[in-house]
């Protein structure tokens, strides 16, 4: 997931400010670096602010399903797809922790064709 976020030296905190995108690769650092959308991501910025990223493991087959259903509901900017349709079976998300800008719990129903 990518944020646009502060960064507060005296405290050592971050605050997120807002959900831009959510993506899935298997390798997140070097999927990161490269992202054909990073100066999109880096125009949403405003004065003060820089991207934060946050990731959780999920293993395959599960982790493009569980992108797809995490896009469909939060409907993050700078995603495309998934945004109106989501191809896969009634899909339940759970995340634990610190989870802002994410619903800890909800379930997604198919809206086209299964994948």
């Amino acid at each position: 997931m990518v944020y646009r976020c502060t960064h507060n030296e005296q405290e050592n905190t971050v605050s997120l400010k807002k959900l831009l995108y959510i993506g899935e690769a298997e390798q997140v650092r070097e999927r990161i670096e490269g992202h054909e959308k990073k100066k999109e991501w880096k125009s949403k910025l405003l004065p003060g602010e820089q991207l934060c990223f946050s990731f959780a493991p999920v293993t395959n087959p599960d982790r493009e399903r569980a992108e797809a259903a995490l896009i469909f509901k939060h409907k993050p900017e700078c995603n495309e797809e998934f945004i109106n349709d989501f191809p896969y079976e009634e899909t339940t998300v759970k995340s634990s922790g610190k989870c802002e800008f994410i619903e800890s719990s909800f379930t997604v129903q198919t809206t086209t064709n299964k994948k």
